[in-house]
């Protein structure tokens, strides 16, 4: 199995990172989202700094205004919002092999279910909400966007979680689980206590 080495300072420097940033709004929690087959996934609530918020304007433009139904929705509270997600591998996603492919359709599977779950009840209420697709790096819902979101540049950002380099890719390293991990993001122009309140309706998972 080919695999690749990561530094073990950079290993280090991950679990040192701080989880607390300016642009956070709602700590990191990590969340059962399948009671039955226990899928839990890492979730926080952020506004956006301004280099995300540029990297948001590349990919969405002003989408996201378009989308808003404004007649119904009062914009007082309203704020741009990502909503990084973290799920825990359960294989080291930096080595290569058939397994690895099979667990990462497992957790995109996951991701996407809770994306669209979420900006589907984000959307009832009114507001726009969008999820990034992992694989493709695209909006899922936002039509006529062409411009890739990196995920791990976004997690650097909003988490300050360490990336190491390999070759051409930037590999996320989570403070708890290293290089297995996978992230993926939401994005919402929704207040934020009320995208807080969606949240904890879901039941913590047991670290």
């Amino acid at each position: 199995m080919n695999s690749i080495r990561i530094p073990p300072e950079d290993i280090i420097a991950a679990q040192s990172a701080t989880l607390t940033t300016s642009s956070m709004l709602y700590a990191p929690k990590v969340i059962y989202i399948d009671e039955l087959c226990k899928h839990d996934i890492e979730c926080s609530i952020h506004t956006l700094p301004k280099p995300l918020k540029r990297e948001f304007d590349h990919v969405f433009g002003n989408n996201y205004l378009m989308g808003q139904k404004q007649e119904d929705v009062p914009m007082e509270g309203m704020q741009l919002l990502a909503i990084p997600t973290n799920q825990r591998a359960r294989e080291d996603l930096v080595n290569i092999g058939d397994h690895i492919e099979c667990e990462k359709d497992r957790l995109l599977n996951v991701f996407m279910q809770f994306g669209a779950s979420l900006c589907e009840k984000l959307r009832s209420y009114g507001f726009w909400a969008d999820y990034i697709d992992p694989c493709s790096g695209l909006p899922m819902l936002t039509r006529h966007c062409n411009k890739v979101y990196s995920e791990v540049d976004g997690m650097e950002v909003l988490l300050g979680y360490r990336a190491y380099n390999a070759g051409f890719c930037k590999i996320l390293l989570h403070p708890k689980w290293g290089s297995a991990v996978y992230p993926a993001t939401i994005f919402a122009f929704a207040p934020s206590n009320l995208v807080q309140k969606i949240l904890e309706e879901y039941r913590p998972a047991a670290l």
